[in-house]
């Protein structure tokens, strides 16, 4: 299958994605500028799997990736994550369709927009530190 072929089954795989869904993707990564011998590939395959939670770039459209949640107390998440330019894409596929409720992936994908910040309003999370503390005396 030639890049043209390739890159439009890869768009069409890409919309059928859901967020929550459970995605491999294969992609060629840059390879770092150093002097190589004639005849040497500089391919640099990669395959990641993660949480589907959106597409972003205003330049260049990215697939996100959730790759580990952290979920501390009081509402605070922190990802981990892998954004793959689209057009490095060699190829996705869904492992489990949902595996995350939507709502949860929106979580992630909220965590991720404001950078592992508290997913809680202000003045509730200051209200449970308050009662949490009433319970230690």
């Amino acid at each position: 299958m030639g890049v043209t072929g390739l890159k439009r089954k890869v768009l069409g795989e890409l919309g059928k994605l859901s967020l929550g869904d459970l995605v491999r993707v294969e992609w060629q990564d840059a390879s770092i500028g150093k002097s190589l011998g004639t005849g040497v590939a500089v391919d640099v395959s990669v395959c990641s799997w993660g949480i589907f939670i959106g597409f972003m770039g205003e330049r260049s459209k990215h697939i996100v990736l959730a790759q580990n949640n952290f979920h501390y107390a009081d509402g605070l998440y922190d990802i981990d994550y892998t954004a793959i330019p689209v057009s490095w894409m060699m190829s996705v596929d869904v492992i489990a369709k949902n595996h995350i409720k939507t709502s949860d992936a929106k979580e992630l994908l909220n965590s991720f927009l404001t950078g592992g910040r508290r997913t809680l309003p202000k003045h509730k999370r200051q209200q449970r530190i308050v009662n949490h503390y009433g319970r230690l005396d």
